[in-house]
């Protein structure tokens, strides 16, 4: 199953390697890893999706790195979760059309016109990108890439803290 972990770090040299170093050093392979800044500059947050059993362990792991400031694993379904990808594949001049159609139901943008290959940017959600993927496979991937997940926690949405709730009529 896979787990999302948001760490928040302190913005160190360093300290990305001490991340991915534990979780390599208790056999979990990282599917997923983006770093960026926070609104805190001296703050950065990881966004990790690794593929394992609980993570309870891998969590009091992580708070016991020097650097770790807060550590949070976003249930399956409960985060904000996007990426982004390019994406070229394979268009014949009497086949552009329909690549271009297909493309714009996933708001897919055209990046680069080649010869005999389109290049797509996309950005969302992460399944939503994997289904794009599997439209575009037929055409001939030539080439791919993807950025790292990044996810956040949901907002509440009333002030008391609860999550809005629907009423029956």
């Amino acid at each position: 199953m896979n787990h999302v972990i948001s760490v928040q770090v302190e913005n160190k040299p360093g300290v990305l390697a001490r991340v991915a170093s534990m979780f390599a050093g208790r056999g979990f392979n990282i599917h997923s890893l983006a770093v960026g800044p926070t609104a805190d500059p001296t703050l950065s947050r990881m966004t990790v999706v690794v593929d394992g059993p609980e993570m309870e362990q891998i969590i009091k792991q992580l708070y016991k790195l020097v650097h770790t400031v807060k550590v949070t694993e976003l249930p399956a379904g409960q985060g904000l979760e996007r990426e982004i990808m390019m994406l070229r594949v394979n268009a014949e001049a009497s086949r552009r059309g329909e690549i271009m159609e297909s493309a714009a139901i996933f708001k897919a943008k055209t990046v680069d016109v080649g010869v005999s290959t389109l290049t797509f940017e996309l950005s969302g959600d992460p399944d939503a990108l994997a289904d794009f993927l599997e439209l575009m496979r037929p055409y001939g991937i030539v080439d791919l890439v993807k950025s790292g997940r990044i996810a956040m926690a949901r907002d509440t949405k009333s002030k008391d803290g609860n999550k809005a709730r629907l009423r029956s009529a």
